[in-house]
């Protein structure tokens, strides 16, 4: 993975992505899709599906498919300069990409059938706003429960695209299994949050620092449920990276370290990620990932 070290003047994109969950036999489990090699956003990188808000998921005959009034949803992501279509399309976005990239369908009482039905819709070419209408479905927004949100910066991400990414938990629904499309993806995975960072260390797989910091977030975590229940009770916190050099290496550095301009902490863990061996590594080691399980 390369660090961008160059300012982009590209226009920030608003997009969405879901961190699905799951219970297993050992504890929390969070599904990560292997992005396709060639893609130009985070090739080869492990992420959570997601993907960046298409104008259809505003259309006013879509937003109607929700189970969820636009303001209710508009006062979870606490951003009160959106206005209430916009948030509800984020909402929509997330949805709809979790739907794509992963066939995982959520709408109340959407079993596997239902999901697999939908699926073939999409195949024969059809709009997501047009599966749903067809399907009769009312989408589950209220699964979906803000987590964080990050802006890519203008320099020193691993992207010269940007995006304004709001970032969303929700349990897989009872009996849908979730898998990749082998097409924008191509392998996908459960995983404890502990075992894909430590996988991560040992260069079995790749990953981008939002995915990084968020699971070493999620390992302080024994079960979906504990992790919906945090998400309640606080705002979703706004993660824009700040990078700098030290000593000849790259550093990336968030809310709460003395080097960033917000000096209010968003998250566990770490504080910094410096850029060494071409990829990006806390100070100190592997284990100062998982600093919110020893201190919760």
């Amino acid at each position: 993975m390369e660090v961008n070290t160059q300012a982009t003047d590209s226009p920030v994109r608003a997009a969405a992505s879901v961190v699905m969950l799951r219970d297993g036999a050992s504890g929390l489990e969070v599904f990560l899709l292997k992005r396709h090699g060639l893609s130009d956003v985070l090739g080869g990188a492990y992420v959570f599906p997601g993907g960046k808000v298409d104008l259809a998921d505003a259309h006013a005959d879509l937003l109607a498919h929700l189970d969820t009034p636009a303001p209710a949803l508009h006062a979870a992501l606490h951003e009160p300069n959106l206005d209430h279509p916009a948030a509800a399309a984020l909402y929509v976005a997330a949805l709809r990409e979790a739907f794509e990239e992963t066939g995982v369908l959520y709408a109340n009482g959407a079993g596997a059938q239902h999901a697999a039905q939908a699926t073939s819709l999409l195949r024969e070419g059809r709009a997501f706003d047009e599966v749903i209408s067809l399907s009769r479905l009312q989408l589950a927004a209220s699964a979906l429960q803000p987590w964080s949100r990050w802006i890519t910066p203008s320099v020193g991400g691993v992207m010269r695209k940007r995006f304004d990414t709001r970032f969303f938990l929700a349990v897989v629904p009872p009996g849908q299994v979730a898998t990749h499309d082998n097409h924008e993806a191509t392998e996908s995975v459960w995983l404890t949050p502990r075992a894909a960072l430590q996988q991560y260390w040992d260069g079995l797989i790749e990953l981008a620092p939002p995915q990084i910091m968020s699971l070493s977030h999620l390992a302080g975590h024994v079960s979906a449920d504990t992790a919906l229940a945090e998400a309640r009770q606080r705002p979703p916190p706004v993660i824009l990276p700040e990078p700098f050099e030290h000593e000849g290496v790259r550093v990336i550095c968030y809310p709460g370290d003395e080097r960033h301009s917000v000096r209010e902490r968003a998250l566990p863990g770490p504080t910094r990620l410096h850029y060494r061996n071409r990829r990006f590594e806390p100070a100190g080691g592997v284990e100062s990932l998982f600093a919110y399980i020893q201190s919760s």
